[in-house]
């Protein structure tokens, strides 16, 4: 499997099965995708900010449901082995991503798995096992959650100072170097906990010393 990163805003996930699984799955897209769950009845907990329709779709109903809703990822996430197969045969016609939440480890071609993941926005770090073991993916999880402190914020940071020496004239191998040297230093690292301006003086600090240029 190659990890990629997928942008959702615009679409539309759909889920089938209310359970624990789906409403997990249906949180994750709900962050960004309009997502629609179909289920004969839902567990007690949060689905986000999902439309939640209550039916019992049989097999032959579902492309039915891919015709209402044209999806570009489906999760099937029911105990219902046959109506699972049976959306995956349906997102394969239709070119839909999917995602099967009762198959573990081995997977059909063309699957997605959906990885564990640790934000700080605009950073995005993710863990998968290819579905065979979830417990070892949150634990992992868990490690990084403690090692990115302010990684959002040193991408902004290291962002802004990489366009500011680029419409300075600075070469691109020293606005790599800078960069490098920006992201690298436990100074600014330490100095992002009082904000970004004064990280930025102290990342400024380590650029001039590097390549004689203030941004």
């Amino acid at each position: 499997m190659i990890p990629l990163l997928h942008d959702f805003e615009g679409e539309t996930v759909l889920v089938f099965g209310g359970g624990s699984v789906g409403a997990r799955k249906a949180r994750r897209f709900a962050r960004e995708a309009r997502v629609v769950v179909v289920s004969p009845e839902f567990a007690d907990t949060d689905f986000g900010d999902s439309e939640l329709v209550c039916g019992a779709p049989t097999p032959d109903d579902v492309p039915e449901w891919f015709d209402r809703t044209d999806p570009a990822l489906v999760v099937a996430a029911t105990n219902d082995e046959a109506l699972n197969d049976r959306v995956e045969e349906t997102a394969r016609e239709r070119g839909a991503l999917l995602n099967r939440a009762d198959q573990h480890g081995g997977r059909a071609v063309g699957s997605v798995v959906v990885p564990a993941t640790v934000r700080d926005d605009p950073v995005v770090t993710a863990v998968a096992t290819g579905g065979a073991s979830p417990a070892v993916s949150r634990y992992l999880r868990q490690q990084i959650e403690t090692e990115i402190d302010d990684a959002g914020a040193m991408a902004e940071l290291t962002a802004e100072l990489r366009a500011e020496l680029q419409a300075e004239g600075v070469g691109p191998a020293q606005r790599r170097d800078a960069v490098r040297a920006v992201v690298r230093s436990d100074a600014v690292w330490k100095a992002l906990d009082s904000g970004i301006p004064k990280a930025r003086q102290v990342a400024a600090d380590v650029i001039s010393d590097l390549t004689g240029e203030t941004p």
